[in-house]
């Protein structure tokens, strides 16, 4: 049975999971996830756009009670969480080791941002998508200006810390090497350029890093992942499931208060 992955690359920690299995030739099925039209049903509406692949549509596993991507099924094996993912592919396929190095203190460093990455750079990139494109999108009515001020200077913070607690003067996160620390980054940071938010712009030791992850990932990979997000016109344009957005709705207008 061939490795199958449940992906919607809207997601962040699904381009994650594509663009390394793809970088490091694993073989896998791609079905198709759009979380947006069908994540009550868990399943992609038939007719869907392909960008550039074979890809085919289903179900997600039963066992992903919670309708979530990115979803991993190997044979009888299920696994969710992007992070936990990535850590599995590179263990079963061993998948070079800049990635995830052997090197005790190296994974270590890998570790470390891992886990502040969460916290941070996913506590506050994603949420440019939603200030800008998704709550209009499912409620019908624009965020005030000062919501997006808002969700920036957060952003900015948690950028600062990239720089100076982990990025440095180093080539990579965590080294000279390009690891899942960099492409767990950067995919998250693409959310806000997508929408618009050019953080690169005034952060020239970041914009250089993100270079050298691009060419290290291989930019037609990256942009192949990319190709949703950074289509603004394409998302304002998503097709969202009627149940999702009854009950998305009055918890998004909050946010407008």
């Amino acid at each position: 049975m061939v490795l199958e992955l449940y992906l919607d690359l809207l997601s962040q920690p699904c381009r994650a999971v594509y663009i390394f299995a793809k970088k490091n030739n694993i073989a896998f099925e791609f079905k198709d996830v759009e979380l947006f039209k069908d994540s009550i049903l868990g399943t992609k509406v038939p007719g869907a756009s392909d960008p550039g692949r074979s890809t085919q549509s289903g179900p997600l596993p039963k066992v992903n009670v919670v309708k979530k991507v990115p979803v991993l099924r190997d044979e009888a094996f299920v696994l969710a969480e992007g992070t936990a993912i990535l850590l599995y592919l590179s263990r079963k396929y061993k998948t070079p080791d800049h990635w995830y190095p052997s090197d005790l203190q190296k994974r270590a460093k890998v570790d470390e941002y891992l886990s502040w990455h969460q916290a941070n750079i996913r506590a506050n990139a994603p949420k440019t998508m939603w200030i800008k494109v998704l709550i209009p999108l499912l409620t019908g009515q624009p965020l005030p200006p000062e919501k997006l001020q808002e969700v920036m200077e957060g952003l900015g913070t948690s950028l600062r810390q990239l720089e100076e607690l982990f990025l440095q003067d180093k080539p990579f996160l965590v080294g000279n090497e390009v690891s899942l620390a960099d492409l767990m980054a950067l995919v998250e940071l693409m959310q806000p350029v997508g929408v618009g938010c050019n953080i690169f712009e005034e952060r020239p030791r970041l914009a250089e890093w993100r270079i050298r992850v691009e060419e290290a990932i291989g930019k037609e990979l990256f942009l192949q992942a990319h190709q949703l997000i950074l289509n603004i016109k394409e998302l304002s344009r998503i097709q969202v499931h009627p149940q999702l957005k009854e009950q998305l709705a009055p918890v998004l207008l909050k946010m407008l208060k």
